[in-house]
């Protein structure tokens, strides 16, 4: 079994059951942009074991966690946080301060799979468009946020963070609003854990998986599409997350 660095769209405390049933290949020697890509499209993710440890790896779950983007689990508390503006949201303006961030040790993450590497490739899948950050900030500070990666409909997430509560809970409300006014079709999480299946998240098998991810990538997402309407205020990202009398961009078949 793979010792797992954490993982998954948003928890880097990921237990280790969540690996069990993983297949894992040889160490990568070289790795490019296209190369991530590629390899996105296909199903797979890579990985570092450590911050420490330059060298990848890529992950295949035989489970792949997604959030169905007419699903997202919304609690009250969330909705009234979301709707009060409380932080200031944005898209791509800072992003190695949200690749920072996500990677950064604290007392409840003494470890972290965001090395050096994986910093690097990201960045520039940042410079070519495919990356992407969404960006939770108070009184100038950033505060919460996440980033993933683009690819024709479908949108990885990578790592999210908090620093005041429910920043991250927040920019995922944020993301799934912009993923639906984009036409976007999947919003694959990687691995299902307890706070992300209750926000949502549910485990479909890897042949499942893998049917949805190549409907998603025939597609043309646009990330941007919802800037088109002026600033995002939270009233309006609730209701395009949740699908509430809104239009949205064209769905697979």
């Amino acid at each position: 079994m793979v010792r797992p660095p954490p993982a998954g769209l948003l928890d880097a405390t990921c237990p280790r059951r969540h690996f069990s049933r993983m297949s894992r290949s040889a160490l990568i020697p070289e790795i490019t942009p296209e190369t991530i890509l590629r390899a996105y499209s296909i199903g797979l993710f890579p990985m570092a074991e450590s911050a420490d440890d330059d060298r990848l790896f890529w992950l295949d779950p035989e489970e792949r966690g997604i959030f169905p983007l007419n699903g997202l689990i919304v609690s009250r508390s969330l909705a009234g946080t979301v709707r009060s503006n409380r932080y200031e949201v944005s898209a791509d303006r800072d992003f190695d301060a949200v690749i920072d961030a996500c990677a950064a040790q604290s007392t409840t993450r003494p470890t972290t799979w965001i090395n050096r590497e994986i910093r690097a490739l990201y960045r520039a899948l940042f410079d070519r468009g495919h990356a992407h950050t969404i960006e939770c900030r108070r009184d100038g500070a950033l505060v919460g946020g996440l980033y993933g990666v683009s690819l024709g409909a479908a949108f990885f997430g990578e790592s999210m963070f908090h620093r005041e509560t429910d920043a991250s809970k927040v920019a995922l409300v944020h993301l799934v609003a912009r993923l639906n006014a984009g036409g976007y079709a999947l919003l694959d999480a990687q691995i299902v854990t307890p706070h992300l299946a209750r926000l949502g998240a549910v485990g479909v098998a890897r042949s499942t998986y893998r049917r949805k991810l190549a409907r998603a990538i025939a597609l043309k997402g646009a990330f941007g599409a919802i800037d088109a309407g002026g600033p995002v205020e939270g009233a309006r990202a609730l209701d395009l997350a949740l699908q509430r009398n809104v239009t949205t961009g064209p769905k697979p078949a």
